[in-house]
């Protein structure tokens, strides 16, 4: 029964919020970011934690922190009130750098990943290579309620992402590789270590663990690994795309390893150009969980 209700209280807001104007579902999304910011002092705690290890101690961090939040209340409102239709509508009002790079590796045919951070809207960047002819996949959780679920799932499809969601780590790679090897873009968010058994990496000047699976797809299936970054740009978004990291020389575990400290710098730029739509809101260090 909760279940029930729970998926359909969620159809029902997302109903509502589709209702909106554009213009309307980012005002809200950003108001109801700032209000989640100050009830929820967990997350404004690690909101602020982040933003000082990111831009320093002599910055406003409480203001940036709460950007923050209006980011990524604005990040949920878009979520919910995109639709196939509206699509085009996005792409006009969104630009790019460093299409070329990825226009190149779908013509030489390897597949690609993208590495990509909790910046903006991330989801933007699959129209945008789907509309050079490059499909793309992603992971996605195997949520308990498989209504909502399902229902997620083909939300992502209306913004054009192929969903493979984490029923275990082997068949999720062979599936990932199969991708690959159709010349498809796999994009995975690369910021966060989900189950703390990543690459031990300097992130910010500390010492954390991301996930080893951008670099390992890589360096397994031969695919260039690009860091992308999608952010709010006005009422649009621009996405950039960075080179992709260099593969270096050894056995495969050394390569992984390197590639992953290569990633962590890449985000760290990334990151670092917009650092108030940066929603990683939860504890990412050690030391934050102490």
């Amino acid at each position: 029964m909760k279940a029930w209700l729970a998926y359909w209280g969620l159809r029902v807001g997302v109903g509502l919020v589709g209702l909106l104007p554009h213009s309307a579902a980012i005002w809200l999304g950003s108001f109801a970011g700032r209000v989640w910011y100050s009830v929820d002092s967990r997350r404004r705690r690690m909101a602020r934690r982040h933003m000082e290890r990111v831009l320093g101690s002599e910055t406003d961090v409480a203001r940036a922190s709460e950007s923050v939040m209006k980011s990524y209340g604005r990040y949920f409102a878009e979520a919910l009130w995109v639709r196939a239709p509206r699509i085009p509508g996005i792409l006009e009002k969104t630009s790019v750098e460093g299409l070329d790079l990825v226009v190149a590796a779908k013509d030489e045919g390897n597949g690609m990943v993208f590495s990509v951070p909790h910046v903006g809207n991330w989801e933007v960047a699959a129209p945008v290579a789907l509309k050079v002819g490059i499909p793309v996949v992603a992971v996605a959780e195997d949520l308990p309620n498989k209504r909502i679920t399902n229902w997620f799932t083909s939300m992502r499809n209306d913004f054009g992402i192929e969903i493979v969601l984490a029923t275990g780590r082997i068949e999720v790679m062979r599936q990932l590789e199969a991708a690959i090897a159709d010349n498809k873009a796999v994009a995975l968010l690369a910021d966060r270590d989900l189950n703390g058994k990543g690459v031990e990496v300097e992130f910010f000047g500390e010492n954390t663990t991301l996930p080893a699976g951008p670099a390992a797809l890589a360096v397994k299936t031969g695919a260039p690994l690009f860091p992308v970054a999608v952010y709010f740009d006005g009422d649009g978004h621009r996405v950039v795309v960075r080179p992709a990291i260099e593969v270096p020389e050894g056995k495969r575990s050394d390569r992984v390893k390197k590639m992953t400290q290569s990633m962590a710098r890449e985000l760290e730029h990334l990151i670092l150009a917009a650092p108030d739509q940066w929603h990683l809101v939860v504890p990412n260090w050690p030391s934050d969980k102490e």
